[in-house]
């Protein structure tokens, strides 16, 4: 019998279990059960916010070069041990290693970036502005803040979050998904042993009622989220209704158009690529290519092609290129909108349910579904998992509104050789995150993520410029320095 792993909340440094409620966390590639996961009460909850509140005074009043020597040491930290982080993600999530390390890397874009928060805290200074004054503006941190991450990267969006957050000068409270919360532990202990001060940074494991809970607190005035749009529509009129800030990030269903003049070869690739990879369980996934005339054909037979050539198993064997989905719900549901998808007119070509797949494990196959129009569930649908469908378009007109009237805009992409094409793409295209050639247009860490409409609710983006404009608050001053011998009563607005 397999012994649990019991994974506790960080509160104030220290491992703390709180209540007496745990919830059951699996290894995908195997079904097994593998550890339990404490689920924060409201005392717990409590406790956390008043920890992280009381430790805001101090941690503002840090230099900023002290704080960057602790973003340096971080990095080095997570880079001389990726790997062990990357078996972590992978026994809790189900990636195979090169999923998990590229995950990581895409982290320290982050870390790499706040580590420049001298530069990004920098505030404005006007001289005489009007005789005499002087005016300046400074950053300030919000206070407490939440950050409500997902299971599909237990380690880059904590690292997208929690970073800006905490260069900014606030404290922070994490609440990871219990489906695989052991990354954000691994990540609070590398914070401390790069010197951040006890209760800057803690965690706190839950559910829907542990989320709530975080919310509501009274000394939480922001809050991050990424998850389903559902959800995070939810999260987002809990928290403004009570006059919180709130970025909450939601689903995605993003088109790949292909042009008839593009590198056939390099489209099929980059669809198999950015369809497939970390099985589908990316919100910048691939889900839908849309070929332009008569090359649909052809491009969806290297599709195909390439297919059945995938590796598909457990991280454990660092040959395969893709592992499971998240849990056995997520398998029976994504299995449930392919068998549906012939129903409604649709064309599976290739059916993941029929993949020679382990016996274990919560695996679907890579599936490929052509024909697919507006109305089917298959298209409607957030698939979250190795399903990729093809709807076909007679012009490049018909893609464009093909993407604009869908109610997500995450990313998109388009692959072409001719500029102007490229260029009335991007300019038209009514989606956050534009890709030309390339699938996957997550930005650098240098910019801001984020999609439009249903994909995103609230004003800034994730990560980037845009986070350090959501961690902290704006404050001008205006001073005049009078001579005793100026002052006067003047009953007047202020005027130059």
């Amino acid at each position: 019998m397999t012994t649990l792993t019991r994974i506790p909340h960080i509160i104030g440094g220290k491992e703390a279990s709180g209540s007496d409620r745990f919830g059951p966390v699996f290894n995908p590639a195997t079904g097994e059960q593998t550890g339990e996961v404490a689920l924060a009460d409201a005392s717990t909850v409590e406790r956390a916010v008043s920890t992280a509140e009381a430790a805001l005074p101090g941690w503002r009043a840090t230099g900023l070069a002290k704080r960057t020597a602790i973003f340096f040491k971080l990095r080095e930290i997570i880079t001389s041990r990726q790997e062990e982080l990357a078996e972590v993600i992978s026994l809790e999530h189900g990636k195979v290693p090169s999923d998990a390390a590229g995950e990581i890397a895409r982290g320290l874009e982050n870390v790499e970036f706040c580590a420049g928060l001298l530069h990004h805290m920098k505030g404005e200074f006007l001289e005489q502005a009007a005789s005499g004054i002087n005016v300046h503006q400074t950053r300030q941190p919000v206070g407490v803040v939440a950050c409500i991450t997902p299971f599909n990267f237990p380690a880059m969006v904590p690292l997208w979050m929690v970073t800006a957050a905490i260069a900014a000068g606030n404290t922070v409270i994490l609440k990871p998904s219990e489906r695989d919360p052991s990354s954000a532990n691994w990540i609070v202990k590398a914070f401390h042993e790069a010197g951040l001060p006890d209760g800057v940074l803690n965690v706190v494991h839950g559910d829907k009622d542990t989320v709530e809970a975080i919310i509501d607190a009274p000394a939480v005035k922001a809050v991050s989220f990424v998850g389903s749009t559902p959800i995070a529509q939810s999260i987002y009129q809990r928290a403004t209704s009570q006059g919180k800030r709130c970025q909450a990030l939601g689903g995605a269903k993003n088109h790949m158009v292909v042009m008839p003049d593009a590198d056939l070869d390099a489209a099929a690739d980059a669809a198999i690529s950015a369809g497939f990879g970390s099985a589908g369980e990316r919100c910048m996934a691939i889900s839908v290519v849309v070929p332009v005339g008569d090359i649909a054909d052809e491009l969806v037979q290297k599709i195909q092609d390439r297919i059945g050539e995938l590796k598909v198993g457990p991280g454990t064997n660092p040959e395969n290129e893709m592992g499971p989905v998240i849990t056995a719900q997520a398998k029976e549901r994504i299995e449930g909108l392919i068998a549906g998808a012939n129903d409604s007119g649709a064309t599976v070509l290739v059916d993941g349910r029929e993949a020679d797949l382990p016996a274990e494990g919560y695996f679907v196959g890579p599936t490929l579904i052509d024909h697919v129009k507006p109305g089917m569930l298959v298209y409607d649908e957030e698939i979250f998992g190795p399903v990729l469908v093809v709807s076909r378009t007679d012009s490049f007109d018909e893609a464009v509104s093909l993407i604009n009237s869908n109610r997500y805009a995450n990313g998109t992409a388009v692959f072409t050789r001719d500029g102007r094409t490229a260029r009335e793409f991007e300019f038209n295209i009514e989606v956050g995150m534009v890709g030309i050639n390339v699938p996957i247009p997550v930005p650098i860490g240098a910019f801001s993520f984020g999609g439009w409409k249903d994909s995103l609710f609230g004003d800034t983006h994730i990560y980037g410029p845009e986070a350090f404009n959501f961690y902290t608050r704006r404050k001008v001053v205006t001073q005049r320095w009078p001579l005793a011998s100026e002052s006067q009563i003047n009953l007047g607005f202020p005027t130059n």
